[in-house]
């Protein structure tokens, strides 16, 4: 039967641990129970892909006792593997967002192959797995992805002597990746979403910082100190930490005190007066792209747009780098190279007669 949230009708679809109630209002609150843990608050919307990704987040962080299953399950099979693995220190010390994704990837795996030998397991299989998904060649590789984190670590921990991932290589495709705003996209979404508005501090948080949809709502008063912005940036911030000191833009400056978020933690907050999720605020920060007629837009965008803003403004590889927080030089290079073939192309039309 189908349920109506927010006005839009949705197939009810039963998913193992995930409870639901109403307010007073009459509004579905959805949450995931689990034995023995506190419940957990899924604030998404129900039947869209970032709703999926912050159960299994939750689902994830909350699983109980996955040595007992590992028991449970027959020793030297996938599964078996699978669920040591989740009960490994090395699982446990990556960012909620990977062990979601990774942990999607390999469920889904271990259900059609969960009780085959881990020792059988060649690398042809792999390769069988990775071009049944060539229809969608990114989730193709990030199942291979997921596979070699999991035979990397169980290699290491001796729980198994083989690696069905050596050799097998990602599927090759063309993607432009996230549309890089345009001056005047940011100008149009400035003339919807005037100063003192959440929207703008959101887009001048993002655009101003550089940092991802994770960054964002994390930032509050207390990362501002002598007009500087000081915070560690959310990816791999557990492996691989990047702590980001720059100077206070006037323009964010200026966004902050129009907004008067007061003495909050976080300068964007729900319409509950609670932080944003990462998730969350990627779903809000996409209405209000949509409200300004920017549909094509998101919030990883406006990183990509500052970084070309900087190349196109003469700055080097390494002051971009200290700025937006890469750790490589080629993670930049295409920037400067795009600035450098733009000014070249310029200079070249300007001669034509």
């Amino acid at each position: 039967m189908p349920t109506e949230i927010l006005g839009i009708k949705l197939m009810r679809i039963r998913l193992k641990f995930l409870c639901e109630d109403r307010d007073r209002h009459g509004n579905v609150r959805c949450y995931v129970r689990m034995p023995g843990k506190p419940k957990v608050r899924i604030r998404t919307l129900p039947g869209t892909p970032e709703f999926m990704e912050e159960y299994h987040a939750a689902v994830s962080a909350a699983v109980p006792d996955t040595v007992r299953q590992a028991d449970e399950a027959k020793k030297g099979s996938f599964r078996h593997l699978c669920i040591r693995y989740y009960a490994s220190a090395a699982y446990k010390a990556l960012d909620g967002s990977t062990q979601s994704w990774q942990r999607r990837a390999l469920d889904e795996i271990a259900q059609d192959h969960g009780a085959k030998p881990v020792a059988m397991m060649q690398a042809r299989h792999v390769r069988r797995m990775r071009d049944a998904k060539s229809a969608t060649p990114a989730a193709a590789n990030q199942l291979l992805k997921a596979l070699r984190a999991l035979f990397s670590w169980a290699n290491e921990a001796e729980e198994t002597t083989v690696n069905p991932t050596t050799g097998v290589k990602k599927l090759k495709y063309r993607s432009d990746g996230h549309h890089t705003w345009t001056n005047d996209e940011i100008q149009q979404f400035y003339k919807r979403h005037p100063i003192g508005s959440q929207a703008r501090l959101a887009l001048d948080l993002l655009r101003y910082t550089t940092g991802r949809r994770e960054d964002a709502p994390r930032l509050g008063r207390q990362h501002i100190r002598d007009d500087r912005i000081r915070f560690r940036q959310a990816k791999n911030e557990h492996r691989n930490p990047i702590d980001i000191d720059i100077p206070l833009h006037p323009e964010l400056a200026a966004s902050i005190a129009a907004a008067k978020v007061g003495t909050q933690l976080t300068f964007l907050l729900t319409q509950f007066g609670k932080p944003f999720t990462a998730n969350g605020f990627g779903n809000k920060f996409k209405d209000w792209c949509r409200q300004a007629d920017l549909p094509h837009c998101s919030a990883h965008g406006v990183r990509k747009a500052t970084s070309t803003a900087l190349a196109e403004s003469g700055a080097t590889p390494h002051e971009i780098m200290a700025i937006t927080g890469h750790q490589t030089l080629e993670e930049v290079e295409r920037y400067t190279k795009a600035a450098s073939r733009k000014k070249t192309a310029d200079a070249a039309m300007s001669k034509l007669k």
